[in-house]
């Protein structure tokens, strides 16, 4: 596009270099800034240009232009409005969306800019209008309508202006009354709550009685009579009479126009498609009541401006006023715009706009103009974070056909592709504990296991009162906070299951399963100590990548392959997870390039491979979809410049971030509806709706009102007491407002700072949020405990053994938190107990060096309990205990006498008399604690009174 500086009005140049709003106003056919104070006041008499410019997390600009015109501005104003958007634009190099806002039928978009809402004032400069000074308040009344973003119209003060459908709010002198018509909508009620509080704001300085009146409540209630006593006394609504406004534009299906010389002509077609569009014009699609201008981008300004006085032209000439108008430029389409093409490339050349826009940068700087905000921005580097306390207990089951089987904890790990498994994972909360429980699909399980294992975490789910967050990962889309949990994670190839062993024998494929004594070649990744991942790929040479280090092992031996691209920091990774996959056995490094033929005699021989780093899907800028799901149809609308404030009780919102989405489920929602969240969540991901090529098997999670994790409040400006308060929308909102802005408890409040396991805040620092994790097989990790514990039950290892939880000295600067004692010079058992337990008997160690661990609440596998009795984890569990609690002991050493387990149960038919009823568990044999409650006596009294007495009641001993 050819741009001169004759073309470019100097009230615009060096517009769009912060993110924010930028308003201007027509005066003389010309546009006036508008101060920052003044913005959201607008004049019936005036028309208005307005810049939003927003930074995305890749650091690009993103630019959306619209021009607001009142109801009486004038048709030269209106038309000088829209030239001036096309010449904003090519200051801003050719790439904004331009919007046509017509007042009182303004988008959503615009809306959610000035929330709550915009109430335009009468007069106007450039019409010749005087402004209204208010030297005194004036009565007025004015209908709102919206759930989601709230239109506000002033009507005539008259009982005629009121009906059932509508919401209505008085604005008196000293009270402002909300009249709730019998059949609106909770949503829009609250919505318009707002509205009572902007005007409370705005015009009476924040002091004034506020009421809310329900339609066909009568003079009994105080209220109400002082209403109805300003209209003359109550009597009955009339129905409601459709004007102007009130008339709907039918749509239909896109007709295609081509602009040549200011002049709209028609393109015969059979269906829309992109190849239709010629970069050397301009085009109109119109839809009706949606109105599109497409500028190709080698179209010259002139050009732009006829098609934008065409469009303005085609919606006069057929009385469409309330036609919403569009400009888009080829390359930065919209979602909606491109929805209505039967065809459209899923990625479009954008180059020739980025040279125009360096172009026109590049003018501006020659006259001395400041352009840095027209140039593209720095990308925002951030490190991923889980945003997830990973001091927390785990717990994973593999599921087996219609049930699941509880993991060792040495086996947590191990994940296999023919399977499916179950995790819930528990983490202390801002003032209790939280949960997360969620499937892990495997990429060749059976269909029939997948649909098994959400059915028994949505159990898991309902039986904990629907407070654990639910996630569903498939293989291959972890999410941060899943690895950040497991720490290390390992892929095997094939399944343990009945159902994938069946289903290859029936399809008679061969089985792949991980064997120790096979070759199998690994994938290293991960980001550190606390996030390591092997993942098992095909053991043949096109498997290697340069960007990767890589297992290769055999029955006999193992190689450690790095590639070329690989940064020397990682190298402890491998050493990690060779620890737990071939811990037997000394791994021989292999560089890329140096590789001997043993190497490649194992891969089948050397062949090309890629170089190029798996880059996984980053995380966009966020989107709020509110959701409308019947008879197996969704429909979204998208919530703009979204807040905390817009997830309202009573509906199901979906948070699309791309990498991963969220299905965010109200309070108030009904059983029925809250059991779609997964279908929702499913239709949402195979309806593509932001048209950004999103996989079917982006993770989910879903999230209840009230339980909320912190990798999703991160989104929002959070208030944990809104989201705690009980109630509808419309009556929470109504409850903060006459409580002064602060919202009502009905339970106690988060705290914001909260000591757990010796750290404090809602969200510790990344270097100390880490659990002391120790990588050997053959024992469990210790979850939360101390570096002194693992460094002692390190020392207990066989010397044989290699430990390589311990990294090489350069590495070990990484990684302070991994640290554990030098294995170069060992230490006797009796010394470090010694140690250990000087650093006990000191009274404040307990309190403030060691945190308390989690213990397993649930049954565990009897298999699992036999395995770990000789494990050195056994020893590390008891050392934890003596560590954490010790009045557990004293308990446990009462004296009391043993008997059966039917003569202390509250079912029990012959009571044994004169016992304990508080203490019924201390009765029990420790075989017969440990069958009924699954876990050692010692252990159950490190939990505290009120997981006992849950635990308790589970088995009836209450």
């Amino acid at each position: 596009m050819g741009v001169s500086m004759r073309d470019l009005d100097p009230a615009l140049k060096g517009a769009g270099q912060k993110d924010g709003l930028e308003i201007w106003r027509i005066e003389n056919f010309n546009p006036v800034p508008i101060p920052q104070s003044s913005h959201g006041k607008f004049f019936n008499g005036d028309s208005y240009v307005v810049l939003k410019t927003t930074t995305s997390k890749s650091g690009a600009l993103r630019y959306d232009i619209h021009y607001w015109l009142g109801k009486d501005t004038s048709q030269d104003e209106a038309g000088a409005a829209a030239i001036k958007t096309v010449e904003l634009d090519a200051v801003l190099g050719g790439r904004a969306v331009q919007y046509r806002e017509v007042q009182g039928h303004e988008t959503q978009k615009f809306l959610s800019y000035f929330k709550p809402c915009i109430i335009p004032q009468e007069g106007g400069a450039a019409s010749g209008f005087k402004h209204v000074e208010a030297e005194e308040h004036t009565t007025r009344l004015f209908v709102c309508k919206g759930k989601h973003v709230v239109n506000v119209k002033e009507v005539p003060f008259a009982r005629s202006s009121l009906n059932h459908d509508d919401i209505f709010i008085l604005d008196t002198e000293s009270k402002i009354f909300q009249f709730n018509g019998s059949n609106s909508c909770i949503q829009e009620r609250a919505k318009a709550l707002e509205v009572v509080q902007f005007i409370k704001d705005t015009y009476h300085d924040g002091k004034c009685e506020v009421a809310s009146i329900e339609d066909g409540r009568l003079m009994a209630d105080s209220e109400s009579g002082e209403f109805w006593g300003l209209f003359g006394g109550f009597a009955p609504l009339p129905r409601k009479t459709f004007s102007d406004d009130d008339k709907t534009i039918d749509s239909h299906d896109p007709k295609l126009l081509c602009v040549e010389k200011g002049t709209a002509e028609p393109v015969e077609t059979d269906s829309l498609t992109k190849e239709l569009l010629d970069t050397n014009k301009c085009y109109i699609i119109d839809c009706g009541l949606e109105v599109y201008v497409w500028m190709g981008r080698n179209t010259s300004l002139d050009d732009r401006k006829s098609a934008s006085g065409a469009t303005d032209e085609l919606v006069r000439s057929t009385d469409r006023p309330k036609s919403q108008i569009t400009r888009v430029i080829e390359g930065f389409e919209t979602v909606m715009f491109k929805s209505k093409f039967e065809s459209w490339p899923q990625t479009s050349n954008v180059t020739m706009s980025e040279d125009g826009r360096g172009k026109v940068a590049a003018l501006l700087k020659r006259q001395g103009l400041d352009v840095k905000g027209l140039l593209k921005a720095d990308p925002v580097k951030e490190e991923p974070q889980s945003y997830i306390d990973c001091t927390g207990h785990l717990q994973v089951w593999r599921v087996n056909g219609q049930e699941k089987k509880l993991l060792a904890a040495n086996d947590q790990s191990n994940f296999y592709s023919g399977d499916c498994f179950i995790f819930q994972y528990s983490y202390p909360g801002e003032d209790r504990e939280e949960h997360l429980i969620g499937t892990w699909i495997g990429k060749n399980s059976v269909e029939e296991e997948r649909v098994s294992a959400h059915t028994l975490a949505s159990k898991m789910v309902e039986s904990m009162k629907f407070l654990p967050s639910m996630a569903r990962i498939y293989e291959g889309y972890e999410t941060i906070q899943f690895h950040s949990i497991l720490q290390s994670f390992i892929v095997f190839k094939g399944g343990l299951g009945d159902a994938y062993k069946n289903y290859i024998a029936e399809k008679e494929i061969p089985d792949e399963t991980y064997r120790e004594d096979g070759v199998a070649l690994f994938r290293i990744q991960g980001s550190g100590p606390d996030n390591m991942q092997a993942i098992q790929v095909d053991p043949v040479a096109s498997s290697l990548n340069s960007s990767y280090f890589y297992i290769l092992h055999s029955e006999s031996i193992v190689f450690t392959w790095s590639g070329n691209l690989t940064k020397s920091d990682d190298h402890e990774l491998v050493e990690r997870m060779l620890d737990l996959i071939k811990p037997d056995l000394q791994g021989k490094p292999q560089r890329e390039g140096a590789e001997s033929e043993q190497f490649w005699e194992l891969l089948g021989g050397k062949t090309e491979y890629p170089s190029q780093k798996i880059v996984r899907e980053a995380e966009n800028d966020p989107h709020l979809f509110s959701c409308n799901f019947s008879q197996g149809n969704l429909k979204v609308t998208e919530i703009h410049n979204f807040s905390q404030d817009d997830l309202m009780t009573e509906d199901i919102f979906i948070l699309d971030c791309h990498s991963e989405i969220f299905v965010w489920v109200g309070q108030q929602v009904d059983p029925k509806s809250r059991l779609q969240a997964l279908p929702i969540g499913e239709k949402f991901l195979e309806r593509d709706f932001l048209l950004e090529n999103i996989s079917r098997y982006t993770p989910i999670y879903f999230v209840m009102e009230g339980s909320e994790p912190p990798f999703f409040t991160r989104f929002f400006k959070w208030d944990s007491a809104k989201s705690s308060m009980l109630g509808n929308s419309f009556q929470r909102k109504l409850a903060i407002m006459k409580n002064g802005g602060t919202p009502p408890l009905v339970k106690p409040k988060r705290r914001a700072s909260v000591s757990y396991g010796g750290r404090s805040g809602g969200l510790p620092e990344k270097s100390q949020r880490s659990r002391s994790m120790s990588v050997s097989p053959d024992r469990a990790r210790a979850r939360g405990r101390s570096p002194a514990f693992n460094a002692l039950a390190a020392t207990f290892e066989s010397s044989n053994v290699r430990n390589l939880s311990t990294p090489p000295p350069m590495i070990r600067k990484l990684y302070p938190k991994s640290k554990t004692p030098d294995s170069s010079s060992p230490t006797s058992k009796s010394s470090s107990i010694s140690n250990i337990t000087s650093a006990f008997e000191r009274p404040s160690a307990r309190g403030s060096l060691f945190p308390r661990s989690i213990k397993d609440t649930s049954k565990s596998d009897p298999e699992t309990n036999s395995d770990n009795e000789n494990s050195t984890s056994s020893i590390e569990e008891s050392l934890t205990i003596q560590e954490d609690v010790k009045e557990g002991e004293a308990e446990d050493n009462e004296g009391l006498p043993v008997y059966p387990y039917e003569s202390v149960n509250t079912d029990s038919t012959d009571p044994m008399p004169d016992i304990d009823v508080t203490k019924r568990e201390a009765y029990l044999s420790n075989d017969v604690f440990k069958e009924k409650l699954g876990m050692a006596r010692s252990e159950f009294y490190t939990l505290p009174k009120w997981k006992q007495n849950k635990l308790k009641m589970a088995v009836q001993l209450f």
